[in-house]
């Protein structure tokens, strides 16, 4: 009897499992392209990200449908309002720059609700422009992040596993893994850069700092304790 109840719990406990295994989420989108654009849904689920463009009266001839799967994203940038796909294929029109697809969403749908899917999903290829709000801060200090024509102003929240930009800014907030952070260096008190994974736009490739001028001074205990953190986690 014990025995057919522990098999009944674990039964029921992967039932209970199963919808967060298979959990999938729709989202209307518009995806524009060199002429005008078009209207579909984009999926997201556990495999990878899909594509269907919605059916119309005088449809094209072959609506665009996509599917990827994680292992053929190089990149994938996700913020409340669009969702970015940067893929290995070539662009020929583009002497051979890899792909890339850009859905926004439409109306009052965003891809907030997909972030909780992709955090723990995904590795340093994914970009998380927005911040995580269950991340419980260490600590934190009010920030500048320097841009190249302008900036934003914000929160920088260290927590025991992710360091949160958090800014009113669209498309700045940034939620890292410390695992998507490369290094961390400082000009002094008043100054940080985070270099993270991220492709950076400007050099085809390379890796993105993050320049934040600090409206207090970071004491060297806590910018130890942040480089040990990132060091342990880099390492392991």
């Amino acid at each position: 009897m014990e025995f057919r109840t522990k098999k009944a719990s674990r039964l029921i406990y992967v039932l209970l499992a199963a919808p967060a295994i298979l959990a999938a989420a729709d989202y209307p989108v518009r995806h524009d392209h060199v002429r005008k654009g078009c209207i579909g849904t984009v999926t997201i689920d556990a495999r990878g990200v899909s594509y269907r463009e919605q059916a119309r009266k005088n449809k094209r001839k072959h609506p665009h449908e996509w599917t990827w799967n994680f292992e053929d994203i190089q990149q994938l940038e996700l913020s409340p309002k669009r969702l970015r796909v940067l893929t290995y294929k070539d662009t020929k029109w583009k002497l051979g720059a890899d792909r890339e697809y850009t859905f926004d969403a439409l109306g009052a749908a965003d891809f907030a609700s997909a972030y909780a899917l992709l955090k723990d999903r995904l590795d340093q290829r994914f970009v998380a422009e927005l911040a995580d709000a269950g991340v419980q801060p260490l600590w934190q200090i009010p920030v500048k992040h320097s841009g190249r024509i302008s900036g934003s102003e914000g929160l920088l929240i260290i927590g025991e596993n992710r360091i949160v930009y958090q800014t009113s800014s669209k498309s700045d907030a940034r939620t890292w893994r410390y695992e998507d952070i490369d290094n961390i260096s400082s000009s002094g008190p008043f100054g940080l850069t985070l270099t993270t994974f991220e492709r950076a736009r400007s050099h085809y490739g390379d890796r993105k700092d993050f320049n934040f001028q600090l409206k207090a001074p970071l004491d060297e205990r806590k910018y130890n304790d942040l480089w040990r953190r990132l060091h342990f986690r880099s390492n392991q």
